[in-house]
């Protein structure tokens, strides 16, 4: 799935919503026979990246962080681009999609009471927010023909093991497939599409389902395709063999700074531009904060996506 914006790091757990399986969960379970070692997801591998303090209040404290307007609007744009492919080709219109968007915020106040707290006295007056998401939905059919497509799979969960016994996972928006069988893998981002020269974080979410893709159906996908409907940009990539082995090694490599963070408990923090949205930044050493103890009982091994959040 997608983040609300270009940075790949994605949203963190979000208080009063329900991950998809939890982080405590042992991972010893066998795959196809073998002994899963551990699980990486694209958006903790991206939390990581950004800084290992991050990923660990998010995977291991597992600390709660408030909704934010762009990433419950990301939720909810999300579920009606979805739900809109369910309807007949013709009826696929920009009217029919602004219909589908109280259903998926209804839909998502019923299920997480929590995220209505973003409207308090300090947030956006809901209508305006309401707004905004008709005005990216709207964006959409400037970028793609919905009646024009037949996707093969929608919110696709998606996992690989490796030689290694790291489980590969995440959730991918949509994939088309040609009636040769070219594979299309499209993310849809609610955020702006990142500026020249800093497409990295955003490809690597791309090229990591394509990875898993690649080593589940033994075929590369043909093309990788981000719609930025913050912008109204596509960003596209074409991979290959030798990008999707790069990758691996990238994500090995991650894996195995994961292991040492833990084994030492450096969980260091990495200032830059981002930790100005951090909702953890008062606990950060960085910003004169002290992070919590470590829980005592760990299963690090486990780094997967939250349930609800664009992402993986």
């Amino acid at each position: 799935m997608s983040e609300t914006d270009g940075s790949g790091s994605g949203p963190g757990p979000v208080a009063g919503v329900e991950p998809r399986s939890s982080p405590a969960e042992r991972v010893s379970t066998p795959v196809d026979g073998v002994a899963v070692l551990g699980a990486l997801s694209p958006s903790r591998a991206g939390d990581f990246l950004t800084c290992p303090l991050l990923y660990r209040f998010r995977t291991i404290d597992r600390l709660p962080e408030p909704p934010s307007p762009d990433a419950v609007r990301g939720t909810v744009v999300h579920k009606v681009l979805e739900n809109l492919f369910d309807l007949p080709a013709l009826d696929r219109t920009p009217a029919r999609a602004r219909d589908l968007l109280m259903p998926a915020w209804d839909a998502l106040l019923e299920a997480e009471p929590g995220v209505a707290e973003m409207f308090g006295t300090e947030g956006p007056d809901v209508v305006s927010w309401l707004a905004s998401c008709r005005t990216v939905i709207d964006r959409y059919f400037g970028l793609e023909d919905p009646q024009r497509l037949e996707p093969a799979e929608r919110e696709l969960y998606v996992e690989a093991l490796l030689d290694s016994r790291l489980l590969l996972r995440g959730f991918v928006d949509r994939i088309d497939v040609a009636p040769d069988g070219a594979i299309r893998v499209v993310d849809y981002k609610t955020g702006r599409s990142p500026a020249e020269g800093f497409e990295g974080k955003a490809l690597f979410q791309m090229k990591f389902y394509a990875l898993v893709l690649w080593r589940t159906r033994g075929v590369v996908p043909a093309m990788l395709q981000l719609v930025y409907l913050g912008n109204g940009e596509i960003l596209r990539y074409v991979p290959d063999e030798q990008d999707l082995l790069a990758t691996e090694r990238k994500i090995e490599a991650i894996w195995a700074a994961i292991g040492l963070a833990r084994e030492s408990g450096d969980w260091r923090p990495r200032r830059s531009r981002l930790c100005d949205w951090c909702a953890h930044r008062a606990l950060c050493p960085a910003w004169g904060g002290t992070p919590p103890p470590l829980p005592v009982v760990q299963d690090l091994r486990i780094a997967h996506p939250p349930h609800g959040a664009p992402d993986p």
